[in-house]
């Protein structure tokens, strides 16, 4: 029996359940029929945020960020960079800390961009700080071992 993969559809977050091998295979949402991956990191709002929590098997990477931000305004490419390599093993998102300060608040975000790896819906690791794509891919191979 292959091992499946549960992912929320980025367009209209319902929960997708596939087997591991489709994968790499560019799995479309059963119910809205648009692609599981776009090799982009999701700008997310809680809503979002929590279905992706809730319904995803796959390890989650957040980006907490902020418009005035200038070093998260220089890390934004490195992160969007990272999705394109990561998809579909990780789903990267961003949460603006201004439009959703809910979820700032919930995650006791003190200085931006912050960083947090997610699996089955709990809080892996966090980092502060901004990291080119190279040191977010070699923090995430570290976490992995």
């Amino acid at each position: 029996m292959s091992e499946s993969v549960t992912v929320a559809c980025p367009h209209c977050l319902a929960g997708n359940r596939f087997p591991m091998e489709k994968l790499e295979q560019q799995p479309h949402c059963g119910k809205c029929q648009q692609p599981l991956f776009t090799a982009n990191a999701l700008d997310v709002d809680e809503a979002a945020f929590s279905a992706h929590l809730r319904l995803s098997s796959l390890p989650i990477v957040v980006d907490f960020w902020a418009p005035w931000c200038g070093p998260c305004k220089a890390m934004a490419p490195s992160f969007q960079a990272a999705a394109a390599r990561l998809e579909p093993q990780f789903r990267l998102l961003k949460v603006n800390t201004e439009a959703h300060q809910q979820l700032a608040a919930q995650f006791q975000i003190q200085s931006i961009p912050t960083i947090m790896l997610f699996q089955d819906g709990q809080l892996i690791a966090r980092q502060s700080g901004a990291m080119n794509t190279g040191q977010l891919m070699q923090w995430l191979a570290g976490l992995a071992q």
